[in-house]
């Protein structure tokens, strides 16, 4: 079993609307089964996960002072893929789930806030001496500063060469419960979904 832990410290990034559809497409392509784990006390990727019609990914309550025995169990259970979301804001809470991470994807959006503020993020992803990966994520199409960011983030650890771009197609899924390919499967941004989880995919079996 492998487990992706999705985290930043800055609020807005898109780190519950990445889950999903990560953990959605990890299971269309075949790497399942997959759990889902909400450790945001604001349960928003466990109310999108309410709405859904569809079984999988399963979704498994969170609970932080048990976590290790909580995934042993899901790995006896015979889940392949743990996929978590965690809240805003360095913490203890943050620190506990990226200490049982086997990767960490770090979403930016490509402003010079959200670049100065992942600064926290990658010195505690660091100081536990996990992997990482950036993702620039809710990119203007065409836009100069996607790349520039990209650029910048290179000096720090590796970026997914996938851009995940602001649609209304990607933010819309996830009112009921679906993700932008479930929605039309010739959709590009789930296209763009769907490449960086083949990126994130070969990173976790190297883990």
């Amino acid at each position: 079993m492998r487990t992706l832990v999705i985290a930043n410290q800055k609020g807005g990034v898109g780190k519950t609307t990445l889950a999903g559809h990560l953990a959605v497409e990890a299971e269309r392509a075949g790497a399942g089964p997959v759990a889902l784990l909400d450790t945001d006390s604001q349960g928003s990727l466990s109310d999108w996960w309410n709405e859904r019609q569809a079984q999988t990914p399963v979704f498994a309550e969170a609970a932080l002072e048990a976590l290790g025995a909580q995934l042993a169990e899901l790995e006896a259970a015979g889940i392949q893929i743990v996929v978590i979301d965690t809240p805003p804001a360095v913490s203890q809470r943050i620190q506990t789930v990226v200490d049982v991470a086997d990767l960490v994807l770090i979403p930016v959006r490509p402003g010079p806030h959200d670049l100065r503020a992942v600064g926290a993020t990658v010195r505690l992803v660091e100081g536990a001496g996990k992997r990482m990966i950036f993702c620039v994520n809710g990119a203007t199409p065409r836009a100069r500063i996607t790349g520039e960011a990209a650029i910048a983030l290179s000096q720090h650890g590796t970026v997914a060469p996938s851009i995940c771009h602001q649609r209304v197609d990607f933010a819309a899924s996830m009112i009921d419960g679906r993700t932008a390919v479930e929605l039309d499967l010739a959709s590009r941004s789930g296209a763009e979904i769907s490449e960086l989880w083949r990126y994130i995919f070969s990173h976790l079996q190297k883990c």
